[in-house]
């Protein structure tokens, strides 16, 4: 078993896994099955670490994308290639529900990754966007873990509607419905924000 490691580029697979590398990890190759991890774990752990809203790279992030990959490793003889699902969105399908189901178990505080800036240097506009920067990781952190996850899920790695419902086992109107949810509650925060400005 390759232990993923986290990373901090490239927050999905530009690409799927070549039909090849897929088949030989399928059969149990452990080269394949490395480079399987290896093109996938960036994405993996970047899901992971804005449903749980935690710090890439944390305890929890490194456990839970262990154990998505266990369970992808155990799965993956039986993916079916001709399948609906991608093979990228069937593992983020697994990423996503170990996350939700830690974010229910255990309720985490959701750390800004923003850093605050030297109150003696000069403000180049920096300020403005590190402030805008804590406003969206409150309000996504704000969010219940189901819009949190289809608003990650769409916004942030790019699925379809019906590879959302997939993912999360619910139907394409309840995905709009938590995608609507998810952006009013971001805008409303923006909205605050800006008011704040203006009144400041």
């Amino acid at each position: 078993m390759v232990t993923p490691q986290p990373r901090a580029d490239a927050p999905r697979a530009p690409r799927e896994l070549d039909e090849i590398t897929l088949a030989r990890a399928q059969k149990g190759e452990r080269v394949a099955w490395a480079a399987l991890v290896a093109h996938h774990q960036g994405a993996v752990f970047a899901l992971i670490s804005r449903i749980l809203g935690r710090r890439r790279g944390s305890a929890a992030h490194q456990d839970l994308a262990q154990e998505t990959f266990l369970r992808v490793f155990r799965a993956l003889p039986t993916f079916d290639r001709q399948g609906p699902a991608r093979l990228s969105t069937w593992i983020l399908t697994i990423a996503s529900r170990l996350a939700i189901s830690e974010l229910r178990r255990r309720p985490m505080e959701y750390l800004l990754p923003v850093d605050v800036a030297d109150p003696a240097a000069p403000d180049d506009g920096g300020a403005a966007r590190r402030e805008l920067a804590r406003a969206l990781e409150k309000a996504m952190g704000d969010l219940a873990a189901p819009y949190r996850a289809a608003f990650v899920l769409r916004e942030l790695h790019d699925l379809s509607h019906e590879e959302i419902a997939r993912a999360l086992d619910i139907p394409i109107g309840t995905v709009k419905s938590r995608l609507s949810r998810a952006r009013q509650e971001l805008a409303s925060a923006l909205r605050e924000l800006e008011g704040g400005g203006k009144n400041g």
